[in-house]
């Protein structure tokens, strides 16, 4: 089985297209890609739901399952949102059934969901501590939202510094990687992955920006979110109107 954890290298990046479901699960596998990531806003929408853990848990549990049955031995990460629990005891056992399901590595975010801000940094270190419990080997991508829409810190640097104690914060709690949402300024990435004791990842929104760019920069993984979901959608609406 693949390392999916030795797959982050700065500079050399682990590029991910994100899917939603077992048939688009299946169709990025037939490309033969070092893994595959799902995206929490498209899984929800592909099942009918808003983003933001409206979907049960156990109808996500579902389609997690389904992925991972359509792709046989390719390494899964899974947008897991803030765990689908308001405390750590359902956290630990929500982590416990998701690991069941065959699963490499979850996204867990610190922006409080149905609410505004960020958790406090002890209360995402002992979240994540928690997460780490369960499982040794399943790979924690830490989002941190204070670059997205997390932070009421008004300046850059400001954010920056916040964003820095995070991740020094969520490294000593067990996370593998950061996952840093909303920046495309080329100096800013620069900075987030020099000071970050974790490998960084940023989501590609668009083509203003290239692989070898981000790669040049030390980012160690790349992600697209719901942007492969939305292309898809775009697609059959032109293909509707042109019937």
């Amino acid at each position: 089985m693949t390392d999916f954890k030795s797959l982050h290298i700065p500079g050399a990046p682990l590029v991910l297209c994100n899917i939603w479901d077992a048939g688009s699960a299946a169709t990025v596998a037939e490309t033969k890609p070092a893994a595959i990531a799902t995206g929490s806003w498209a899984v929800a929408r592909a099942q009918g739901f808003d983003d933001g853990q409206n979907m049960p848990f156990q109808r996500f549990l579902n389609t997690i399952a389904q992925i991972k049955s359509a792709i046989g031995s390719v390494p899964l990460t899974v947008d897991f949102e803030a765990g689908f629990a308001d405390t750590e005891k359902a956290l630990f056992e929500n982590l416990q059934r998701l690991v069941a399901t065959g699963v490499d590595g979850i996204n867990f975010e610190d922006r409080i969901i149905g609410g505004t801000g960020l958790q406090s940094i002890a209360t995402q270190t002992a979240k994540i501590e928690t997460l780490r419990s369960v499982e040794q080997n399943t790979f924690i991508n830490a989002r941190c939202d204070v670059m997205f829409d997390g932070s009421d810190l008004p300046t850059q640097n400001g954010r920056l510094a916040e964003l820095t104690e995070r991740a020094e914060a969520y490294a000593n709690a067990g996370a593998d990687g950061l996952f840093v949402p909303g920046v495309n300024d080329p100096d800013l990435i620069g900075k987030i992955c020099e000071l970050s004791p974790l490998p960084v990842n940023i989501m590609r929104g668009d083509n203003t920006r290239s692989i070898k760019a981000l790669a040049a920069l030390g980012v160690a993984r790349i992600s697209h979110g719901p942007m492969p979901y939305l292309a898809a959608m775009e697609a059959l609406t032109q293909q509707t109107r042109t019937s």
